[in-house]
């Protein structure tokens, strides 16, 4: 859903209700999401305003405990608006290049924790499974804590994160932080993602080499970039590209991104990609991951990465 029409469609809270109720009741019949009953649903309307600021409320008649259209879902304990919820959505969403939380705060008119947690929210459920099939394009890419500066192209190694991307020619995208470029590290990852039915393209580096001996007999074709980049059908500019489009991000919007955090970019990254060109598609499939997902706390957000 274009951003245009998310600020035309959803300018109240009781029209957010109403598209929330018909991704998780998409019959029309209300359901109980304490004992599943369908149907013996009572409608209950606050006319004076409260501490509880949501208008629509049901009682199940059967177990008669109450719930809304957010219960049981990550908007349930927010106090953000759903208004600015849906308009984040749809910024992120369209953002080909990422959308930080700076420019999310003055979007929204929030403040900064709010703008950042809400942000990763978000990411977290720009989650989807699935393998890699036809001929999947596999490399690894390097980025820096800081950009290289010209004339100083060397950066230490303990000051780079490493990215392992998948990417079939149809067009799907996996990428994924990974700690060591060892065969121990990528060899499971490839087998995770990449159907045993593909045909891998790499580089003609080692590691690769021997997965696509064990793995892909006959279906391994190798580029040596120090001689070409491309011959024909045998080369890997497509995933080079998709690299292209993630460090534009991480260096030109995020500036900075943490190694704690970093699976949940690349998540975003692979989820925009995978979909462009379907933005009613994207937003309804992360509304509804939303819906669905567990809330992400600020306290898992902040705490030291464990060791």
């Amino acid at each position: 859903m274009k951003l245009i029409d998310v600020t035309a469609k959803f300018q109240t809270e009781d029209q957010c209700l109403d598209y929330i109720e018909k991704m998780r009741w998409p019959h029309g019949e209300i359901g109980c999401v304490h004992c599943g009953e369908m149907g013996h649903i009572s409608k209950i309307t606050r006319e004076s305003k409260g501490k509880n600021q949501r208008t629509r409320i049901y009682q199940c008649t059967a177990c008669g405990k109450q719930f809304s259209a957010t219960s049981g879902t990550i908007f349930n304990d927010s106090h953000l608006p759903l208004t600015k919820w849906f308009l984040a959505i749809a910024l992120i969403c369209e953002a080909k290049k990422g959308m930080s939380a700076c420019q999310l705060q003055r979007h929204l008119g929030v403040n900064y924790r709010t703008a950042w947690h809400l942000a990763h929210r978000i990411r977290e459920a720009m989650q989807e499974g699935g393998v890699l099939c036809g001929v999947v394009e596999a490399d690894e890419t390097y980025l820096t804590r800081r950009k290289p500066r010209k004339g100083k192209p060397y950066v230490k190694k303990e000051n780079t994160d490493i990215i392992l991307g998948m990417q079939s020619r149809d067009g799907n995208l996996k990428l994924i932080p990974v700690k060591d470029t060892k065969m121990a590290i990528i060899e499971p990852q490839i087998l995770k993602h990449v159907s045993p039915d593909a045909t891998l393209q790499t580089d003609e580096s080692a590691v690769y080499w021997i997965i696509g001996e064990r793995h892909f007999p006959g279906r391994h074709r190798k580029i040596n970039h120090s001689l070409s980049y491309a011959v024909g059908e045998n080369h890997t500019q497509h995933i080079e590209n998709a690299f292209s489009l993630l460090k534009r991000g991480v260096y030109g919007t995020f500036h900075h991104v943490s190694i704690k955090h970093l699976g949940r970019y690349c998540n975003e990254f692979s989820y925009r990609f995978n979909r462009r060109g379907e933005q009613l598609g994207m937003f309804d499939s992360t509304l509804r991951n939303l819906t669905r997902g567990e809330a992400l706390p600020y306290s898992k957000l902040t705490s030291p990465i464990s060791a």
